[in-house]
């Protein structure tokens, strides 16, 4: 089984790309959805650490925000806590896809919390910060002061890019998108 790591900054459009490869997508922001809506565990371990800011069950992800912009320590406990389930979450995933060619992992700190091996292939998609910033304020939930803190914890985009062994220049055009996958599932196949 191939593995392909999708990289880029916040809204670069990796969801968007990984979904374009037309093979199984383990979307880590999706799983994160799921368990604050369905995880009881991961409630009773985030009540107790931020107890002045997560009251009920499911997860208001605005309890979650406000914790986070409180204080900056409190983003990296719920990391601790989100992202161990999250990479158990993937690991099931990989072993239910054990049988298929290539996977997708869209994982935003892939790198960050070392979940990638070196055999993976590391694509990056690289938008512009205006495209991006224009599609993030049309997202419902979006807060610069938020987008700032998580932007903090990862690492440098440069960096990002210089590990990527492909570059997907993400104008947001299906066609262009979908032409340089095939080129690059061509190589890698």
């Amino acid at each position: 089984m191939i593995k392909i790591g999708i990289l880029g900054a916040i809204g670069s459009g990796k969801s968007y790309v990984a979904k374009k490869f037309g093979y199984p997508v383990f979307n880590a922001d999706l799983e994160v959805g799921k368990l604050y809506k369905n995880d009881k565990k991961t409630f009773n371990k985030l009540k107790k650490i931020l107890s002045k800011y997560i009251y009920s069950f499911p997860i208001n992800k605005n309890e979650i925000s406000k914790a986070i912009l409180a204080n900056e320590s409190n983003l990296k406990k719920i990391i601790k806590i989100v992202h161990t389930e999250i990479r158990k979450k993937m690991n099931i995933f990989l072993r239910k896809n054990k049988d298929k060619t290539i996977v997708i992992l869209d994982v935003p700190l892939l790198l960050e919390n070392k979940i990638n091996n070196k055999k993976d292939i590391l694509i990056f998609i690289d938008s512009k910060k205006k495209d991006i910033l224009k599609r993030l304020k049309k997202r419902d939930n979006f807060n610069q002061k938020l987008f700032k803190k998580f932007e903090r914890i990862q690492l440098p985009l440069d960096y990002k890019k210089k590990k990527s062994q492909f570059i997907i220049k993400n104008n947001f055009t299906e066609k262009s998108v979908k032409r340089v996958i095939k080129k690059i599932l061509n190589q890698i196949i």
